[in-house]
């Protein structure tokens, strides 16, 4: 027999939740099939798209426009069985020729929004489609251009029909997106979210990880997580739990059933939630604590001035190149309080904990020993 299946997959079957798609998914689909049209005077309908791991989804098209030098297309966004606030928007995107050289240039139509502040992971005044969502709609320009001859030198405008007033219901205006929404998705995927049934998958991770005989578990917040442990440590699948923003899950199952070693991965801000004492590091029900961040920044060596400007910081990623660019270790120091209030939580268990804070990319940005 084999070994039994865990990990990441396992744990979203176990939920019987059925997943759905990002925006950054439907976007890509709607420009696919924008452009081919575009090229070719054809939508392709359904439009097939493949996603950073592999999977290739069919869309539907919901809006079917071409005139001469352009072209949009529109996709509905199917959220799955997760409670998204975009479930059901209209994705549409406008493929306009552009002169050679030009490549491809993003613009942000009604409905999503603009960049106004730092500390996100695209510059003042760039529409608000994440890097992710741009490379995968990049690539699938590319390949439509070669497939018909085209240049790839193109105008993506991304719209969201109401999105401005979907936008409300999201962080993003005080995030200093303003306008509407933001496209995102780093696997085109959106996992349903149920707490219960959620929790329920990590323990059942745990569970199979422990009686297929591993000693080192992670809890990841993430699909990028996942990939900064496999690559630090070799971690199989089986021993990956899709901890996503439920710290004290893990924590209290793994207090009650020890592993030798649990390394946590996740995403600096999130992982300073847990740092400053959050076990649930969803943005509706735990914020960034600048004030703390800034009393750790101290610790390290920030002078009052700088300690000033991360306490006022726009998001928990500003925080980290404000130290970063003055030399303070802002994130092995939200690693470290991170990994004390895991111990703090599993209450003297048999467990060595690591925990690892990584930025968009992936890029390690801070790490705390093992104790």
């Amino acid at each position: 027999m084999g070994e039994a299946k865990g990990g990441r997959s396992a744990q979203l079957k176990h939920t019987g939740l059925r997943p759905g798609w990002t925006t950054g998914a439907c976007a890509t689909a709607a420009a696919t099939a924008a452009y081919t049209a575009l090229l070719s005077g054809d939508f392709p309908d359904p439009v097939t798209i493949t996603l950073p791991k592999g999977q290739t989804p069919a869309f539907a098209l919901a809006v079917e426009e071409l005139a001469g030098e352009w072209a949009t297309a529109g996709v509905v966004k199917d959220a799955g069985d997760d409670p998204d606030v975009t479930h059901g928007a209209l994705v549409r995107v406008t493929a306009r020729r552009q002169p050679p050289g030009s490549g491809v240039v993003f613009k942000a139509g009604p409905g999503v929004g603009t960049v106004t502040l730092p500390g996100l992971p695209l510059d003042v005044g760039e529409p608000a489609v994440n890097p992710v969502p741009r490379q995968m709609i990049r690539d699938h320009i590319a390949r439509v251009a070669a497939e018909h001859g085209g240049s790839g030198d193109v105008e993506i405008t991304v719209s969201v029909d109401h999105g401005e007033e979907i936008a409300r219901s999201t962080w993003n205006p005080r995030l200093g997106i303003l306008g509407g929404l933001s496209i995102l998705g780093t696997t085109g995927i959106v996992v349903p979210y149920s707490c219960s049934a959620w929790i329920d998958s990590i323990r059942r991770g745990v569970d199979v990880a422990r009686a297929a005989g591993h000693t080192h578990v992670a809890g990841c917040t993430g699909s990028t997580s996942e990939k900064t442990v496999v690559t630090e440590y070799g971690l199989p699948e089986i021993a990956l739990l899709d901890m996503g923003d439920f710290a004290g899950a893990v924590l209290k199952y793994v207090r009650r059933h020890p592993v030798d070693r649990l390394t946590v991965c996740g995403g600096f801000a999130k992982l300073s939630k847990l740092a400053a004492g959050h076990l649930d590091l969803h943005s509706a029900r735990s914020q960034v604590d600048k004030p703390f961040l800034a009393a750790l920044a101290r610790r390290g060596g920030a002078d009052e001035a700088l300690a000033s400007e991360v306490e006022t910081a726009n998001t928990g990623l500003a925080t980290l190149q404000l130290c970063q660019a003055r030399g303070v270790p802002l994130g092995d120091l939200v690693a470290v309080a991170a990994r004390d209030e895991a111990l703090a939580v599993l209450r003297g268990a048999p467990v060595a904990v690591d925990v690892i804070c990584i930025d968009r990319a992936g890029t390690v940005v801070g790490r705390s020993s093992v104790r």
